[in-house]
């Protein structure tokens, strides 16, 4: 369903949670406004976005070699992946939407697989605007891309496995 026109009676729901959505919704005050809508008084709304991109190395680093070797910019602007990693922007556009006890807070975490090659193996599976960019550039900087997005990861690889660390953003508000 389109989170700017939520086809919801008002006032149906206790709580609403955005995981890693709400920064692809092209007008996200008008989302905002329509899921505080939709919320019982007092109900509350989270939503969890990527914040810096230099502390998610593992989602922005294949998009920025890419972009780089595309001729495009990293990040690009509007909506995606990267559009709401501000803690006070988020924080400004909640309260701005109308809600009331606003709070934004980074957590960390950390993305784990048994090895580099099931980390490339997710980042090709998991991440469509990548391979849709990738796709476009010629075969010697795709491969250069991915040559690059392999020694960018292999320092988060070890005998355990690969760990990426990661951070979010978590903002929170009641209607």
């Amino acid at each position: 369903m389109d989170a700017q026109r939520l086809d919801l009676p008002a006032d149906s729901f206790d709580a609403v949670i955005a995981r890693f959505s709400l920064q692809f919704v092209p007008d996200v005050q008008r989302a905002l406004v329509e899921v505080r809508r939709v919320l019982k008084p007092g109900g509350r709304f989270a939503a969890a976005v990527f914040s810096a991109v230099e502390r998610n190395v593992f989602r922005a680093a294949p998009q920025a070699i890419a972009s780089r070797l595309a001729g495009r910019p990293f990040p690009e602007p509007g909506p995606g992946q990267w559009a709401l990693n501000d803690p006070a922007a988020l924080g400004d556009a909640f309260q701005r939407a109308g809600y009331r006890d606003v709070g934004v807070r980074s957590v960390p975490f950390v993305y784990r697989f048994g090895s580099l090659t099931e980390a490339l193996r997710n980042v090709q599976e998991s991440q469509p605007p990548l391979m849709r960019l990738l796709d476009q550039l010629s075969e010697a900087d795709r491969g250069a891309a991915w040559a690059e997005i392999e020694r960018t990861f292999a320092a988060f690889a070890g005998p355990d496995g690969f760990t990426g660390p990661s951070e979010a953003l978590i903002a929170v508000g009641a209607a």
